[in-house]
């Protein structure tokens, strides 16, 4: 019995000590002392971690994984204008998972100007990719090599907003496809509004929805859209009031339920919120504020009615705080301080959904953005 006991115990560890750990992949932008890209190797039992590669490209502050994970998607978040292409670009790489290593594959003119945001289909056949300045979202064709096409639509928004200073056009901040790969959502900082588009996988064309848009409070500055796992209610993380927007959500149709501050109780100082997640379990939601606050806020999630309640909120330990995300194994949240040069590790209490401090960073120059490649 003794031995049985003994053995099983060390067939659990062995099995444990042969999975293969997660790599995470880290953004950045590249004006101070970053090179590009960061690939780490990462401990998903103690949050350890340890640089594998780097490779080099300007201003990857958004990344996207392709469905088969052989390929991975940057946009290049710039604003040249002296070229033809005035504008920035989406940057694609093949990835081996043997050795942890990214390699440049080619580049394509996103369409606009600083592109903060690229997106994959579940094809893998489509990148769409949203401009900031120039306030419009392009569709560009992958090939089965991974290399990106030219960019066959581009669509325009128009519009502004009360806040002169942020909302004098439009800002396509995101581009964030539907669950089931037939719609795709865009907040618009400028404009106040989710722009709905249906998708068509097969040719890349996207058309607008019936309603076309979502609107929101005016002022508010949607930035970041997230789905409930149930896929039953979407979360919209607005950037000027640090205010997140409930919807229910069904075929396409955002219907709004609540709006609920993020900003934690009695802060006045500058607000600039930033990412939304909701928990692989779907009980609890987490947004990112930047401004003066460096604060995640943690909010329960009703399982009947999707609506939220402030669970609590967690200094990030560091200077704004944009991109997080959880790992594979939903233990850990990892916060990309971008002005303070890290990535701050949390554990996650899954009952609660409060975060505690592990003590591990993971330094790393300007970090914007925290994605995942899980080997097989």
């Amino acid at each position: 019995m003794k031995f049985s006991i003994a053995l099983f115990a060390m067939l659990a560890i062995y099995s444990v000590s042969a999975q293969k750990s997660p790599y995470l992949l880290v953004g950045t932008y590249t004006s101070g002392k970053s090179e590009g890209i960061y690939v780490y190797s990462f401990n998903t039992a103690n949050a350890g971690n340890h640089l594998i590669s780097i490779v080099k490209t300007s201003n990857p502050s958004y990344l996207a994984v392709s469905p088969n994970k052989k390929f991975v998607y940057a946009v290049n978040e710039d604003a040249d204008t002296t070229g033809d292409e005035i504008g920035g670009h989406v940057s694609s790489f093949s990835f081996d998972a043997a050795n942890g290593k990214l390699t440049k594959i080619n580049k394509q003119f996103s369409g606009g100007k600083n592109p903060c945001y690229v997106a994959v289909d579940k094809t893998g056949r489509w990148a769409l990719a949203g401009n900031y300045s120039s306030g419009n979202l392009a569709v560009l064709g992958i090939n089965k090599n991974g290399s990106l096409k030219p960019l066959s639509q581009l669509i325009q928004h128009s519009g502004t907003g009360p806040n002169t200073d942020r909302q004098e056009g439009p800002h396509v901040h995101s581009t964030v496809l539907s669950k089931d790969n037939n719609y795709l959502f865009v907040p618009d900082l400028g404009i106040d509004k989710v722009m709905i588009y249906h998708f068509n996988k097969l040719n890349g064309k996207l058309s607008a929805a019936n309603p076309p848009f979502a609107p929101v409070t005016e002022g508010a500055g949607p930035r970041h859209f997230e789905f409930h796992p149930n896929n039953q209610y979407a979360y919209l993380m607005q950037e000027l009031t640090g205010m997140v927007a409930v919807f229910t959500y069904k075929n396409g149709r955002l219907n709004p339920i609540q709006e609920i501050s993020a900003i934690p109780t009695n802060f006045t100082g500058a607000i600039g919120s930033a990412d939304i997640h909701v928990s692989a379990d779907g009980k609890f939601l987490y947004c990112s504020n930047r401004g003066e606050s460096n604060t995640i806020t943690i909010f329960s999630v009703h399982p009947a009615t999707g609506k939220l309640s402030v669970a609590g909120y967690q200094s990030t330990l560091g200077k704004t705080p944009r991109n997080f995300n959880f790992d594979p194994t939903g233990n850990f949240l990892l916060v990309a301080n971008q002005n303070s040069d890290d990535v701050v590790i949390f554990k996650i209490n899954k009952k609660t959904g409060l975060l505690t401090d592990t003590g591990k960073r993971i330094n790393v120059p300007n970090p914007v953005c925290v994605k995942w490649i899980v080997r097989d």
